[in-house]
């Protein structure tokens, strides 16, 4: 599929102006002069065809009484599929990806006290071909906004 003008367009908007409101699709259609239901009609099609990934908003964890992690995992490669989905499964998992490398698979955590997070964290050790745990905790946050400008 090639991205249309009006792709681009939308995919500028979705990656930091999406509003927050009870009808995000119907404002960004009026931005973008058509109907919201020609927006979440792309929206589907460029999700389909792997231009998007995920739609939603950033929040202040720290405000919000939630404390996060980056956490570094080694695991026996052919259980990687099965550690990276159970860790989908805990609330407070934001995402994992697999790295090279020794740890090989990551995640960022967040919960909302220490006792939760060790509790997953113990849990996820004993996942079948986990061998080795690494609990990466932030001192200093760095908060980096990637956009990409499309023409």
């Amino acid at each position: 599929m090639e991205l249309t003008a009006f792709d681009k367009e939308l995919l500028n908007l979705l990656q930091g102006h999406l509003p927050v409101c009870s009808r995000p699709f119907a404002r960004l259609a009026e931005e973008l002069g058509t109907e919201e239901s020609v927006v979440l009609q792309r929206v589907q099609e460029l999700k389909r065809e792997g231009y998007l990934r995920r739609i939603g908003t950033f929040f202040d964890s720290n405000k919000l009484g939630y404390h996060g992690t980056l956490v570094a995992l080694r695991v026996e490669p052919e259980h990687i599929p099965e550690v990276a989905d159970a860790i989908n499964g805990y609330p407070g998992a934001t995402h994992n990806y697999e790295r090279e490398g020794r740890y090989n698979l990551w995640f960022t955590l967040l919960t909302p006290n220490e006792q939760q997070e060790k509790s997953i964290i113990a849990q996820v050790r004993t996942l079948p071909g986990v061998e080795d745990v690494l609990n990466l905790k932030a001192h200093k946050k760095y908060k980096i906004n990637v956009q990409f400008k499309l023409q």
